[in-house]
């Protein structure tokens, strides 16, 4: 697996720096999606946490890299260019779900690099106290509220046949982690009425999970991060009929119209999910462009309401030559 890595670094590092890379990407946006930046590294680099957190130092080396390859822009300059084409290709940031860390922990670094970012709110979360059910039954699960909370959420877990495979016990914190990663992609398969249920069963933590509008309002007037839609509830917009659908998108749409004094013109999908009929949708209430979570970069041509990302892991941040390496593969004809 080093090995391959290694190539995948190399291949990447080479790719940026030929000309034959330089003129592929000549003209192209890459925008990148992450969620999270944690308070340290250590936590975010655990398996459960790697794919949607990045700690700080890796959030910073990130961004050092991103400059220093690419121009880093706001997102609707890659998607409205204006007349002057930079030689150097463009990247824009952004991230869903609306964290609190956003404005903890990711923001400052944002501020310091001067480098200008998106964040995609699921507004029913935004100044209240409702919580992402991946982070509260994922954090129970890991004992960080205690063996007796753990315990229940196992036992209601039963009740609704998800019972928690036995690698979750597995005492090798690498191996418990991948498994805890697993378990909680499977999850999303569930009702949202129960994973509702699931989470009201996991204890409250010591801060709300999600921004407020007051720290919203605050992170627009910095003039570096714009504002979007990130569905309402985080339903996954497939999964509803249409009246629920347009409730959703409308919900959300009105949210940001109101907290927000310039919101973008793009939505959000909730875990990327989109097909023909929601895209439908999603346009007959004004959005022009939609952010989707297939890889790839983006050229001003394809569907708009289909534009492709490139996740970032604690992992990629850490090595952002294996960021090269998806876009060297996402640029490929």
């Amino acid at each position: 697996m080093a090995i391959k890595q290694l190539l995948k670094r190399t291949s990447g590092w080479l790719y940026l720096n030929s000309p034959v890379g330089r003129h592929q990407l000549h003209g192209a946006g890459v925008i990148l999606m992450l969620h999270r930046v944690l308070a340290n590294d250590r936590a975010a680099d655990l398996p459960h946490r790697n794919e949607l957190c990045v700690g700080p130092k890796a959030f910073a080396h990130l961004l050092l890299w991103l400059k220093k390859h690419f121009d880093c822009v706001p997102l609707m300059e890659i998607l409205q260019p204006g007349d002057f084409q930079s030689e150097r290709p463009k990247v824009a940031l952004t991230f869903d779900d609306g964290w609190r860390d956003n404005a903890l922990n990711a923001f400052p670094l944002l501020k310091k690099h001067q480098v200008p970012a998106s964040i995609f709110l699921s507004t029913d979360f935004i100044g209240n106290r409702q919580r992402f059910w991946w982070e509260s039954l994922g954090e129970t699960l890991w004992h960080s509220h205690g063996e007796k909370a753990r315990t229940h959420l196992i036992e209601c877990l039963q009740e609704v046949g998800r019972p928690l495979p036995v690698l979750l016990d597995d005492l090798d914190v690498q191996r418990r982690s991948l498994a805890l990663s697993r378990f909680l992609q499977s999850l999303k398969t569930l009702p949202v009425d129960v994973l509702n249920w699931l989470t009201d069963q996991c204890p409250d933590e010591s801060l709300p999970q999600a921004l407020d509008w007051h720290q919203v309002r605050a992170l627009e007037a910095s003039g570096l991060v714009r504002f979007g839609p990130h569905g309402a509830s985080h339903a996954i917009l497939t999964s509803l009929d249409d009246q629920r659908l347009d409730e959703e998108l409308s919900r959300s749409r009105n949210a940001l119209l109101n907290g927000c004094n310039r919101p973008l013109p793009v939505y959000c999908y909730p875990n990327g999910n989109h097909d023909a009929r929601v895209r439908e949708h999603v346009a007959n209430h004004d959005f022009p462009f939609a952010l989707g979570t297939v890889a790839g970069i983006y050229r001003g041509m394809g569907d708009p309401l289909a534009l492709p990302r490139i996740g970032i892991s604690h992992r990629t941040a850490c090595n952002p030559q294996l960021l090269s390496w998806r876009i060297y593969r996402g640029a490929r004809p």
